[in-house]
């Protein structure tokens, strides 16, 4: 029996879904149009996909992030974008990298 038009696009996507370490994950958005074409610019000047791209300035915003966070001592209260985050222990870097430090 032939797939309907929806089995074959979710076909698609499980296939494509896979990247080279098996752990992507689909991520589906809608953003601001000036954003959009800044992540264009910034891989195009990078000579890099947009997903490339925005993988990068993830990983830096959130080294950024835990640095700031890591600065602090366990017990206190520190402000973040969205809102308040309580610093219960002392941060550790993610598993096989250095903690970060301030």
């Amino acid at each position: 029996m032939a797939l309907s038009g929806a089995e074959r696009q979710a076909a698609y996507r499980e296939r494509h879904l896979k990247d080279e370490n098996g752990k992507g994950e689909r991520l589906s958005l809608v953003i601001d149009m000036h954003a959009k074409r800044a992540l264009e610019r910034v891989a195009a000047c990078y000579g890099v996909t947009q997903r490339a791209m925005l993988e990068r300035l993830l990983a830096q915003a959130e080294e950024a992030a835990l640095r700031r966070a890591g600065s602090y001592p366990a017990g206190r209260l520190i402000t973040t974008l969205d809102g308040w985050i309580w610093i219960s222990e002392a941060l550790r870097g993610n598993a096989g990298h250095a903690p970060v430090t301030a």
